[in-house]
């Protein structure tokens, strides 16, 4: 199963599974929201975080922070369940490039 995370934008977070994609327009700061909305949809589609085989996140543009809370997420979750994320190997020390733009 595929997950994506879009963190780009200032206004929303979105959580895509298997091509279904999801909106979040939380109050919460996107680093206390992620993780909670990402857990949300899997229990919604009844699946488990185990079940991820892939991650796809958007690296840019946006802003830096908002990148960088979607870029971390993503590694931390690829490199504990040993996934690739953008197709690159985070526990063979392989990394996600962010591009921001200010």
């Amino acid at each position: 199963m595929r997950l994506f995370i879009d963190t780009s934008d200032s206004e929303k977070i979105v959580v895509g599974i298997d091509g279904e994609m999801f909106e979040s327009s939380s109050k919460k700061e996107k680093s206390q929201a992620l993780l909670e909305f990402i857990d949300e949809i899997l229990v919604k589609k009844g699946k488990k975080i185990s079940d991820v085989t892939e991650i796809k996140v958007v690296i840019g543009p946006g802003s830096f922070t908002g990148l960088r809370v979607g870029v971390s997420v993503a590694n931390a979750i690829g490199w504990a369940l040993s996934i690739p994320v953008n197709g690159k190997d985070i526990s063979k020390g392989e990394s996600v490039e962010i591009k921001y733009t200010t």
